[in-house]
Protein backbone atom coordinates (compact mmCIF):
# COMPACT_ATOMS: atom_id res chain seq x y z
CA UNK A 1 0.00 0.00 0.00
CA UNK A 2 1.67 3.18 -1.09
CA UNK A 3 2.09 5.94 1.64
CA UNK A 4 0.49 9.61 0.71
CA UNK A 5 2.63 12.08 0.33
CA UNK A 6 0.90 14.86 -0.33
CA UNK A 7 2.05 17.20 2.74
CA UNK A 8 4.61 17.12 4.41
CA UNK A 9 5.55 18.60 8.20
CA UNK A 10 8.08 19.06 10.46
CA UNK A 11 9.01 20.74 14.18
CA UNK A 12 8.99 24.34 14.72
CA UNK A 13 9.46 26.03 11.09
CA UNK A 14 7.72 23.66 8.42
CA UNK A 15 7.01 23.34 5.04
CA UNK A 16 4.63 21.95 2.56
CA UNK A 17 4.95 19.83 -0.99
CA UNK A 18 2.00 19.20 -3.10
CA UNK A 19 0.93 16.03 -3.50
CA UNK A 20 2.44 13.38 -5.99
CA UNK A 21 -0.52 13.31 -8.16
CA UNK A 22 0.17 16.84 -9.29
CA UNK A 23 1.27 17.09 -12.96
CA UNK A 24 4.31 19.27 -12.28
CA UNK A 25 6.59 17.59 -10.27
CA UNK A 26 8.56 19.83 -7.22
CA UNK A 27 11.74 20.49 -8.97
CA UNK A 28 9.89 22.25 -11.81
CA UNK A 29 8.55 24.79 -9.53
CA UNK A 30 9.92 27.78 -8.03
CA UNK A 31 11.30 26.95 -4.96
CA UNK A 32 12.59 29.15 -2.21
CA UNK A 33 14.64 28.93 1.37
CA UNK A 34 16.54 26.29 -0.02
CA UNK A 35 19.71 27.66 1.51
CA UNK A 36 22.73 25.95 3.09
CA UNK A 37 23.13 27.58 6.32
CA UNK A 38 25.33 30.59 6.28
CA UNK A 39 25.72 30.62 10.72
CA UNK A 40 27.06 27.10 10.37
CA UNK A 41 29.61 25.24 12.83
CA UNK A 42 32.63 27.96 14.07
CA UNK A 43 35.70 25.82 14.66
CA UNK A 44 37.54 28.94 16.92
CA UNK A 45 33.68 28.53 19.49
CA UNK A 46 32.07 26.14 21.44
CA UNK A 47 28.72 27.56 19.07
CA UNK A 48 27.84 25.01 17.42
CA UNK A 49 24.52 23.66 16.30
CA UNK A 50 22.74 20.81 18.18
CA UNK A 51 21.54 17.96 16.00
CA UNK A 52 18.62 17.05 18.44
CA UNK A 53 17.27 20.56 17.72
CA UNK A 54 17.43 19.72 13.62
CA UNK A 55 13.35 19.66 12.44
CA UNK A 56 12.23 16.18 10.47
CA UNK A 57 10.48 16.58 7.77
CA UNK A 58 7.37 14.00 8.15
CA UNK A 59 4.41 13.87 5.47
CA UNK A 60 1.14 14.87 7.53
CA UNK A 61 -2.34 13.48 6.48
CA UNK A 62 -5.47 15.16 6.07
CA UNK A 63 -6.98 17.74 3.39
CA UNK A 64 -4.86 18.69 0.93
CA UNK A 65 -6.80 20.60 -1.70
CA UNK A 66 -4.74 23.88 -0.95
CA UNK A 67 -1.81 21.61 -2.27
CA UNK A 68 -2.47 22.27 -6.29
CA UNK A 69 -2.11 26.36 -5.65
CA UNK A 70 0.88 26.55 -3.12
CA UNK A 71 4.19 26.88 -3.81
CA UNK A 72 6.61 24.26 -2.84
CA UNK A 73 8.83 25.49 -0.14
CA UNK A 74 11.85 22.79 0.55
CA UNK A 75 14.85 23.64 3.15
CA UNK A 76 17.95 21.29 3.84
CA UNK A 77 18.84 20.66 7.29
CA UNK A 78 21.69 23.26 6.78
CA UNK A 79 18.56 26.25 6.56
CA UNK A 80 17.48 25.89 10.25
CA UNK A 81 20.52 28.22 11.39
CA UNK A 82 19.39 30.95 8.96
CA UNK A 83 16.16 31.40 8.37
CA UNK A 84 16.29 35.13 8.52
CA UNK A 85 18.01 35.37 5.04
CA UNK A 86 16.42 35.60 2.03
CA UNK A 87 18.64 34.64 -0.58
CA UNK A 88 17.71 36.15 -4.16
CA UNK A 89 17.06 33.52 -6.96
CA UNK A 90 19.91 33.63 -8.94
CA UNK A 91 21.85 31.59 -11.19
CA UNK A 92 25.54 31.22 -10.64
CA UNK A 93 28.07 32.30 -13.28
CA UNK A 94 31.34 31.40 -12.23
CA UNK A 95 33.56 29.31 -14.55
CA UNK A 96 36.02 28.11 -12.03
CA UNK A 97 35.94 25.99 -8.82
CA UNK A 98 37.15 29.23 -7.12
CA UNK A 99 35.63 32.56 -7.64
CA UNK A 100 38.43 35.29 -8.86
CA UNK A 101 38.39 37.53 -6.50
CA UNK A 102 38.15 34.93 -3.68
CA UNK A 103 41.14 33.40 -4.92
CA UNK A 104 43.26 36.87 -5.81
CA UNK A 105 42.28 37.84 -1.71
CA UNK A 106 43.34 34.41 -0.23
CA UNK A 107 46.42 34.24 -2.22
CA UNK A 108 47.37 37.86 -0.57
CA UNK A 109 46.01 36.90 2.85
CA UNK A 110 48.18 33.46 2.33
CA UNK A 111 45.02 31.56 2.98
CA UNK A 112 45.51 28.80 0.66
CA UNK A 113 45.06 25.12 2.02
CA UNK A 114 47.91 23.42 1.07
CA UNK A 115 45.83 21.55 -1.69
CA UNK A 116 45.51 24.60 -3.26
CA UNK A 117 48.82 25.96 -3.80
CA UNK A 118 50.63 26.12 -6.59
CA UNK A 119 54.39 24.08 -6.34
CA UNK A 120 53.91 24.72 -2.45
CA UNK A 121 54.15 28.24 -2.97
CA UNK A 122 51.49 29.50 0.08
CA UNK A 123 50.78 33.02 -2.05
CA UNK A 124 49.82 31.28 -5.55
CA UNK A 125 47.18 29.37 -6.11
CA UNK A 126 45.67 29.05 -9.80
CA UNK A 127 41.91 28.09 -11.34
CA UNK A 128 42.67 24.24 -11.54
CA UNK A 129 43.74 24.11 -7.73
CA UNK A 130 41.71 26.80 -5.43
CA UNK A 131 37.94 26.19 -4.43
CA UNK A 132 35.77 28.45 -2.85
CA UNK A 133 35.30 28.16 0.68
CA UNK A 134 32.45 27.76 2.73
CA UNK A 135 31.28 31.43 4.18
CA UNK A 136 29.36 31.52 7.14
CA UNK A 137 28.32 34.96 6.68
CA UNK A 138 26.39 35.91 3.89
CA UNK A 139 24.66 39.33 2.99
CA UNK A 140 21.93 38.75 0.19
CA UNK A 141 22.46 42.19 -1.06
CA UNK A 142 26.11 41.85 -1.78
CA UNK A 143 25.69 38.59 -3.70
CA UNK A 144 26.79 38.40 -7.47
CA UNK A 145 25.89 35.50 -9.77
CA UNK A 146 29.48 35.65 -10.41
CA UNK A 147 30.61 34.40 -7.39
CA UNK A 148 28.23 31.25 -7.53
CA UNK A 149 28.96 28.33 -9.79
CA UNK A 150 26.50 27.33 -11.74
CA UNK A 151 25.78 23.23 -11.18
CA UNK A 152 28.12 21.68 -13.99
CA UNK A 153 30.82 23.63 -12.15
CA UNK A 154 29.89 22.13 -9.06
CA UNK A 155 29.70 18.46 -10.22
CA UNK A 156 33.12 18.80 -11.58
CA UNK A 157 34.34 20.33 -8.41
CA UNK A 158 32.66 17.66 -6.24
CA UNK A 159 34.56 15.03 -8.53
CA UNK A 160 37.64 16.72 -8.09
CA UNK A 161 37.21 17.01 -4.21
CA UNK A 162 36.16 13.30 -3.88
CA UNK A 163 39.09 12.23 -5.66
CA UNK A 164 41.54 13.71 -3.19
CA UNK A 165 40.03 11.05 -1.09
CA UNK A 166 42.72 8.61 -2.01
CA UNK A 167 45.32 10.91 -0.95
CA UNK A 168 48.73 9.76 0.70
CA UNK A 169 50.66 12.59 0.66
CA UNK A 170 48.97 14.18 4.01
CA UNK A 171 47.46 12.39 7.06
CA UNK A 172 43.92 12.01 6.49
CA UNK A 173 42.82 14.51 9.13
CA UNK A 174 44.17 17.13 6.52
CA UNK A 175 42.64 15.29 3.60
CA UNK A 176 39.60 15.54 5.41
CA UNK A 177 39.79 18.73 6.58
CA UNK A 178 39.86 20.87 3.18
CA UNK A 179 37.12 18.37 1.71
CA UNK A 180 34.52 18.85 4.57
CA UNK A 181 34.91 22.46 3.98
CA UNK A 182 34.48 22.85 0.12
CA UNK A 183 31.52 20.33 0.27
CA UNK A 184 29.88 22.88 3.05
CA UNK A 185 30.30 25.30 0.11
CA UNK A 186 28.98 23.37 -2.76
CA UNK A 187 25.76 22.75 -0.67
CA UNK A 188 25.43 26.23 -0.23
CA UNK A 189 25.72 27.51 -3.84
CA UNK A 190 23.35 24.45 -4.70
CA UNK A 191 20.72 26.16 -2.10
CA UNK A 192 21.42 29.76 -3.36
CA UNK A 193 20.46 28.68 -6.95
CA UNK A 194 17.65 26.65 -5.40
CA UNK A 195 18.79 23.61 -7.55
CA UNK A 196 16.52 20.16 -6.41
CA UNK A 197 17.11 17.96 -9.00
CA UNK A 198 18.00 14.65 -9.79
CA UNK A 199 21.62 15.61 -9.99
CA UNK A 200 21.35 17.65 -6.77
CA UNK A 201 20.42 14.04 -5.29
CA UNK A 202 23.50 12.83 -6.81
CA UNK A 203 25.68 15.25 -5.68
CA UNK A 204 24.26 15.02 -2.41
CA UNK A 205 24.88 11.16 -2.13
CA UNK A 206 28.23 11.67 -3.02
CA UNK A 207 28.53 13.86 -0.10
CA UNK A 208 26.80 11.92 2.58
CA UNK A 209 28.82 8.82 0.90
CA UNK A 210 32.53 10.82 1.98
CA UNK A 211 31.15 11.59 6.20
CA UNK A 212 30.03 8.36 5.77
CA UNK A 213 33.50 7.07 5.10
CA UNK A 214 35.20 9.70 7.08
CA UNK A 215 32.88 8.56 10.21
CA UNK A 216 34.73 5.46 9.56
CA UNK A 217 38.55 6.49 9.21
CA UNK A 218 38.45 9.16 11.53
CA UNK A 219 37.87 6.23 14.03
CA UNK A 220 41.05 4.85 13.24
CA UNK A 221 42.61 7.80 13.77
CA UNK A 222 45.41 8.23 16.72
CA UNK A 223 48.04 11.21 15.54
CA UNK A 224 45.72 14.32 17.04
CA UNK A 225 44.60 15.21 19.98
CA UNK A 226 41.69 17.01 18.37
CA UNK A 227 40.68 14.15 16.86
CA UNK A 228 37.09 13.74 18.74
CA UNK A 229 36.07 17.32 18.15
CA UNK A 230 36.91 16.42 14.18
CA UNK A 231 34.51 13.14 14.32
CA UNK A 232 31.71 15.12 16.11
CA UNK A 233 31.93 18.07 13.50
CA UNK A 234 32.30 15.85 10.75
CA UNK A 235 28.99 13.26 12.23
CA UNK A 236 27.02 16.73 12.77
CA UNK A 237 27.46 17.43 9.13
CA UNK A 238 26.58 13.60 8.59
CA UNK A 239 23.14 14.18 9.81
CA UNK A 240 22.42 17.64 8.22
CA UNK A 241 23.60 16.51 4.42
CA UNK A 242 21.55 12.60 5.10
CA UNK A 243 18.14 14.77 6.22
CA UNK A 244 19.05 17.31 3.33
CA UNK A 245 18.79 14.52 0.90
CA UNK A 246 15.35 12.72 2.53
CA UNK A 247 14.01 16.32 1.40
CA UNK A 248 15.32 15.15 -1.96
CA UNK A 249 14.03 11.91 -2.09
CA UNK A 250 10.68 13.34 -0.80
CA UNK A 251 10.20 16.22 -2.95
CA UNK A 252 11.38 14.84 -6.44
CA UNK A 253 9.18 11.20 -5.97
CA UNK A 254 6.79 10.51 -8.55
CA UNK A 255 3.92 7.95 -7.65
CA UNK A 256 5.49 6.38 -4.28
CA UNK A 257 8.55 5.50 -6.56
CA UNK A 258 11.30 5.10 -4.91
CA UNK A 259 15.12 5.66 -6.33
CA UNK A 260 17.79 3.37 -6.48
CA UNK A 261 19.95 4.18 -4.22
CA UNK A 262 17.73 5.35 -1.29
CA UNK A 263 16.79 2.23 0.80
CA UNK A 264 20.48 2.10 1.71
CA UNK A 265 20.92 5.59 2.93
CA UNK A 266 17.35 5.25 4.39
CA UNK A 267 18.73 2.53 6.14
CA UNK A 268 21.76 4.67 7.60
CA UNK A 269 19.36 6.22 9.37
CA UNK A 270 18.32 2.93 11.24
CA UNK A 271 22.08 2.31 11.75
CA UNK A 272 22.76 5.93 13.70
CA UNK A 273 20.14 5.22 16.00
CA UNK A 274 21.82 1.77 17.20
CA UNK A 275 22.82 2.96 20.53
CA UNK A 276 19.86 3.88 22.15
CA UNK A 277 22.03 6.46 24.52
CA UNK A 278 22.50 8.24 21.03
CA UNK A 279 19.69 9.63 18.67
CA UNK A 280 22.27 11.60 16.37
CA UNK A 281 19.22 12.84 14.60
CA UNK A 282 16.64 13.72 17.12
CA UNK A 283 13.68 11.57 16.33
CA UNK A 284 12.75 8.33 17.35
CA UNK A 285 12.59 5.29 15.44
CA UNK A 286 9.45 4.09 16.33
CA UNK A 287 7.81 7.09 14.71
CA UNK A 288 10.31 7.74 12.07
CA UNK A 289 9.33 4.36 10.33
CA UNK A 290 5.92 5.19 9.93
CA UNK A 291 6.58 7.65 7.12
CA UNK A 292 8.94 5.37 5.22
CA UNK A 293 7.37 4.20 2.10
CA UNK A 294 6.61 0.18 2.34
CA UNK A 295 9.31 -0.73 -0.82
CA UNK A 296 12.08 0.92 1.61
CA UNK A 297 10.51 -1.07 4.50
CA UNK A 298 10.56 -4.33 2.63
CA UNK A 299 13.92 -3.82 1.13
CA UNK A 300 16.89 -6.02 1.50
CA UNK A 301 19.01 -2.77 3.20
CA UNK A 302 16.11 -1.79 5.85
CA UNK A 303 15.86 -5.34 6.48
CA UNK A 304 19.83 -5.63 7.33
CA UNK A 305 19.59 -2.81 8.90
CA UNK A 306 16.42 -3.53 11.27
CA UNK A 307 18.05 -6.82 11.87
CA UNK A 308 21.48 -5.71 12.72
CA UNK A 309 19.39 -2.99 15.20
CA UNK A 310 17.28 -5.88 17.00
CA UNK A 311 20.12 -8.27 17.43
CA UNK A 312 22.32 -5.60 18.94
CA UNK A 313 19.44 -4.56 21.00
CA UNK A 314 18.84 -8.49 22.03
CA UNK A 315 22.74 -8.98 22.65
CA UNK A 316 22.55 -11.53 20.70
CA UNK A 317 26.52 -11.78 19.17
CA UNK A 318 25.89 -14.35 16.98
CA UNK A 319 23.70 -13.20 14.80
CA UNK A 320 24.64 -9.63 14.77
CA UNK A 321 28.41 -10.67 13.69
CA UNK A 322 27.06 -13.66 11.59
CA UNK A 323 24.13 -11.14 9.65
CA UNK A 324 27.05 -8.42 8.89
CA UNK A 325 29.54 -10.99 7.59
CA UNK A 326 26.37 -12.24 5.06
CA UNK A 327 25.02 -8.68 4.13
CA UNK A 328 26.83 -5.69 5.15
CA UNK A 329 27.62 -2.79 1.99
CA UNK A 330 30.35 -0.61 2.57
CA UNK A 331 28.44 2.39 3.96
CA UNK A 332 26.55 0.55 6.25
CA UNK A 333 29.70 -1.55 7.55
CA UNK A 334 31.50 2.10 8.27
CA UNK A 335 28.74 3.16 10.50
CA UNK A 336 28.77 -0.30 12.06
CA UNK A 337 32.42 -0.61 12.92
CA UNK A 338 32.21 1.29 15.90
CA UNK A 339 29.95 -1.04 17.80
CA UNK A 340 31.62 -4.04 16.61
CA UNK A 341 34.13 -4.17 19.39
CA UNK A 342 31.70 -3.26 21.81
CA UNK A 343 29.66 -6.40 21.06
CA UNK A 344 33.14 -8.07 21.17
CA UNK A 345 33.89 -7.52 24.53
CA UNK A 346 30.31 -7.70 25.36
CA UNK A 347 30.44 -11.43 24.41
CA UNK A 348 33.54 -11.36 26.41
CA UNK A 349 31.95 -10.84 29.34
CA UNK A 350 28.95 -13.30 28.77
CA UNK A 351 31.33 -16.50 28.30
CA UNK A 352 33.38 -14.91 31.01
CA UNK A 353 30.45 -15.49 33.54
CA UNK A 354 28.51 -17.75 32.12
CA UNK A 355 31.37 -20.32 31.13
CA UNK A 356 32.15 -23.40 33.29
CA UNK A 357 35.73 -23.01 34.76
CA UNK A 358 36.77 -26.32 34.76
CA UNK A 359 36.45 -25.89 30.99
CA UNK A 360 38.15 -22.47 29.29
CA UNK A 361 36.98 -21.85 25.63
CA UNK A 362 38.90 -22.04 23.06
CA UNK A 363 39.74 -19.02 21.51
CA UNK A 364 40.27 -20.50 18.01
CA UNK A 365 36.05 -21.40 17.99
CA UNK A 366 35.26 -17.80 19.51
CA UNK A 367 37.50 -16.20 17.17
CA UNK A 368 35.30 -17.72 14.17
CA UNK A 369 32.17 -16.08 16.53
CA UNK A 370 33.48 -12.91 16.38
CA UNK A 371 34.80 -12.46 12.89
CA UNK A 372 38.39 -11.76 13.85
CA UNK A 373 41.97 -13.53 14.34
CA UNK A 374 42.82 -15.83 16.54
CA UNK A 375 45.50 -13.44 17.67
CA UNK A 376 43.69 -10.50 17.62
CA UNK A 377 40.78 -11.78 20.19
CA UNK A 378 44.01 -12.40 22.44
CA UNK A 379 44.81 -8.66 22.36
CA UNK A 380 41.55 -8.30 22.86
CA UNK A 381 40.78 -10.41 25.56
CA UNK A 382 44.29 -8.78 27.03
CA UNK A 383 43.02 -5.24 26.85
CA UNK A 384 39.62 -6.36 28.77
CA UNK A 385 41.52 -7.56 31.55
CA UNK A 386 41.33 -11.43 30.45
CA UNK A 387 44.04 -13.79 30.74
CA UNK A 388 44.79 -16.42 28.29
CA UNK A 389 46.06 -19.76 28.38
CA UNK A 390 47.67 -22.35 26.18
CA UNK A 391 46.65 -26.30 26.52
CA UNK A 392 49.48 -29.02 26.25
CA UNK A 393 48.48 -29.03 22.01
CA UNK A 394 49.86 -25.51 21.78
CA UNK A 395 45.98 -24.28 21.90
CA UNK A 396 44.89 -21.11 23.18
CA UNK A 397 42.22 -20.90 25.26
CA UNK A 398 40.24 -18.34 27.63
CA UNK A 399 39.66 -19.61 31.31
CA UNK A 400 36.78 -18.46 33.16
CA UNK A 401 35.02 -16.68 36.02
CA UNK A 402 37.82 -14.24 35.56
CA UNK A 403 37.17 -11.27 37.90
CA UNK A 404 39.62 -8.55 36.14
CA UNK A 405 37.12 -8.03 33.33
CA UNK A 406 36.43 -4.38 32.17
CA UNK A 407 36.31 -2.52 28.89
CA UNK A 408 39.42 -0.20 28.20
CA UNK A 409 39.30 2.93 29.24
CA UNK A 410 41.35 4.34 26.26
CA UNK A 411 38.44 2.76 24.17
CA UNK A 412 39.64 -0.16 21.20
CA UNK A 413 41.80 -0.73 18.22
CA UNK A 414 41.27 -1.34 15.05
CA UNK A 415 41.00 -5.35 14.09
CA UNK A 416 40.26 -6.62 10.91
CA UNK A 417 36.78 -8.65 10.64
CA UNK A 418 36.85 -11.71 8.93
CA UNK A 419 34.73 -12.29 6.03
CA UNK A 420 34.63 -8.30 5.00
CA UNK A 421 38.90 -8.08 4.50
CA UNK A 422 37.58 -5.65 1.65
CA UNK A 423 36.29 -2.83 3.86
CA UNK A 424 39.45 -2.51 5.72
CA UNK A 425 41.62 -0.87 2.78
Amino acid sequence: MERSHQNRQGRGNHSSFPSSSQSTRIRNTKVSNFNESSSGTNYATNNRSNAHDDPQWKPRRGNTSSSNTQKAKIKTEEDKEADSLEFPRLIGTCPFMCPESERYQRERLQDLAVFERLNGNPRKSSPALAVKKFCRTISAKHMQASDVRPLPVLEDTLAYLLNLLDSTDHPFEVVHDFIFDRTRSIRQDLSMQNIVDDKSIYMYEEMVKFHVISHLKLQRCHSSSNISSVHYLNMEQLTKALMSLYNLYDANRDSGTVYRNEAEFRSLYVLLHLDSNTQPMGESLSLWFCFVLHPIIRSKEMCFARSVLRFYQMGNYMRFFSTISAEASYLQYCILEPYINKVRALSLSYINNAGYKLHPYPLVHLSKLLKMKESDLEVLCNACGLETCSDDMGNKLLPTKQTTFCCPKEGFQSYIFTGLEQFES
